[in-house]
């Protein structure tokens, strides 16, 4: 669907203003066009609007090859080196969102593509949904409200977060906002990060030691090829057999399979996860089946506050891109 430009008034004449032409190839499910952030991009920009997912490469480069700039709604369109190649206009790839691992950054730039994000816009709402997943993990929420659906009446069966360790991988906007939640409910803070900073505050300590230490593990760094699957069949090896595990950022930064299997043979005692190395998760997977797991759909960010804010600036650096 194109959405066509406001007409201006010139004296007695209408004149249509030469706005750059803006590709929206993904928003599946809709979160943009209901958007206040929808109607101010309608007056910066012509709009190519689709709200179904492109589901091919073919499809993604038919949607986008004539525009100058594209605001991707979605991880799940990959915008590869043959996606720069045969879109000739494009000069902004705008993301809703933090991560670009779904992103050529070389071929971008080969290609003369500038790619522009919004970080930090979701951090308080993914860190205090990390701490649903924590304290619904260690409380054992679901399964006490089933049960209680259900005519029974179990207790006794969580524990208590105040005075131990809470483990965080990745000391971004939302690592560090996370740790300052579990400070809140009196846990120790420790961390590992790639680029370490005592000006940061936390007790930096070495990756296998966090591991060893923390009675919570949460996953905050961003996907990389230094950073996929950085969670193996190793690493769950020398976590506590009474540990958790958080992971609110990426699931292939995460061993799936070596995941299910620590979980099934209790070598950690549960996981909250709102990311999957298969997204949307397929129906009757392997976690589904398990007691000791929270799972929740990629929704961690998904919060009225946090959405306003990120597709508002995910259209502003449309702006700022294209201002005169």
């Amino acid at each position: 669907m194109r959405v066509a430009a406001t007409p201006t008034k010139l004296g007695n004449m209408t004149a249509m203003p030469l706005l750059p032409h803006v590709a929206v190839p993904d928003d599946s499910p809709p979160v943009l066009a209901a958007s206040p952030a929808f109607e101010s991009l309608k007056q910066i920009a012509a709009i190519e609007y689709f709200d179904t997912l492109p589901g091919s490469t073919e499809r993604l480069i038919e949607r986008i090859r004539d525009a100058a700039a594209v605001v991707n709604v979605r991880s799940s369109s990959q915008f590869t080196a043959e996606v720069f190649q045969h879109s000739p206009r494009l000069r902004l790839l705008s993301i809703w969102g933090t991560g670009t691992d779904h992103v050529d950054l070389a071929a971008a730039a080969k290609h003369g593509v500038k790619v522009a994000s919004t970080p930090g816009v979701s951090a308080y709402s993914v860190a205090e949904h990390a701490l649903a997943l924590m304290l619904a993990v260690a409380r054992r929420i679901p399964a006490q409200d089933a049960a209680v659906r259900q005519g029974t009446w179990p207790r006794g069966q969580g524990i208590e977060l105040r005075g131990k360790t809470l483990g965080i991988i990745g000391l971004g906007a939302i690592g560090r906002r996370f740790a300052e939640l579990g400070r809140g409910i009196g846990m120790r803070v420790i961390a590992w990060t790639l680029h370490p900073d005592p000006a940061l505050g936390f007790d930096l300590v070495e990756f296998d030691e966090l591991l060893r230490s923390s009675d919570v593990v949460s996953v905050h760094p961003r996907l990389s090829k230094q950073t996929k699957g950085m969670i193996g069949p190793r690493e769950f090896e020398l976590m506590k057999r009474s540990a958790i595990l958080v992971n609110t950022a990426r699931g292939a930064i995460v061993d799936e399979p070596a995941l299910l299997q620590a979980l099934l043979s209790n070598q950690i005692a549960g996981a909250g996860l709102d990311v999957f190395s298969t997204e949307p998760l397929p129906p009757h997977h392997a976690l589904t089946k398990l007691d000791n797991v929270v799972l929740t759909p990629h929704s961690a960010g998904v919060t009225p506050e946090a959405l306003d804010a990120g597709l508002k600036m995910a259209v502003d650096n449309v702006r700022i891109f294209f201002a005169p």
